[in-house]
């Protein structure tokens, strides 16, 4: 099976191109989906409320939009955090992988934002980034009501996107309607296709 991640940056429509795939067949595991999941764990939890204090956690639940604010404001308490969420993230994504190619399924795609930046696209056959023009990216976000100086911010945390395309395998443009989007989709499948045929006659050589 065919492992495939796709990225790209908050706004430049990755969700978006993640669920057109799904529609069209290909399982999505989505890392962020994977990560909510893991701070439900009670080890997790108790490590974030050593690690952050009680205010994080409250009646037995993360409190995520406490715990956003103080990692975002410090890149060091960010790493801290990654620390406890990280291993246990990898570790859903490869057992969940596993139970998708013992299915006998050809491609999976691995939905996540930071593949780059965690080094996660070196376990993954190829790497997709969805990218758009800064200021389509921009205008989006502030259609979605984040603020100008949050929008920065996220931004900032992410390796830019003309770094993300030029270590990507392909590169799905999203700067005009989902109509264009869909064109972009089928695309991308033929060469889902293409890679998945040429990693099978590779394995039965």
């Amino acid at each position: 099976m065919i492992k495939i991640g796709i990225t790209g940056i908050i706004g430049s429509g990755k969700s978006t191109a993640s669920q057109a795939l799904k529609g069209r067949g290909v399982p999505v595991v989505d890392l962020d989906a994977v990560a909510k999941e893991v701070l439900t764990f009670k080890e997790v939890r108790e490590d974030i409320e050593r690690a952050f204090g009680p205010g994080c956690v409250e009646n037995g639940t993360v409190v995520i939009e406490k715990l956003r604010d103080t990692v975002f404001a410090d890149k060091d308490r960010l790493r801290q955090l990654e620390a406890i969420t990280h291993p246990r993230i990898i570790g859903h994504l490869w057992k969940t992988i596993r139970g998708l190619e013992a299915a006998g399924q050809k491609a999976a795609i691995i939905d996540g934002p930071l593949l780059f930046e965690t080094g996660l696209y070196k376990e993954l056959d190829k790497t997709v980034v969805v990218s758009a023009d800064m200021d389509i990216v921009r205008k989006r976000l502030a259609i979605r009501g984040m603020e100008a100086q949050d929008i920065e911010k996220r931004i900032s945390h992410q390796i830019p996107l003309g770094e993300k395309e030029k270590a990507a395998d392909y590169v799905l443009l999203n700067n005009g309607t989902r109509e264009d989007l869909d064109r972009e989709i089928e695309k991308l499948m033929e060469r889902i296709n293409e890679w998945e045929v040429k990693t099978r006659c590779t394995s039965t050589t």
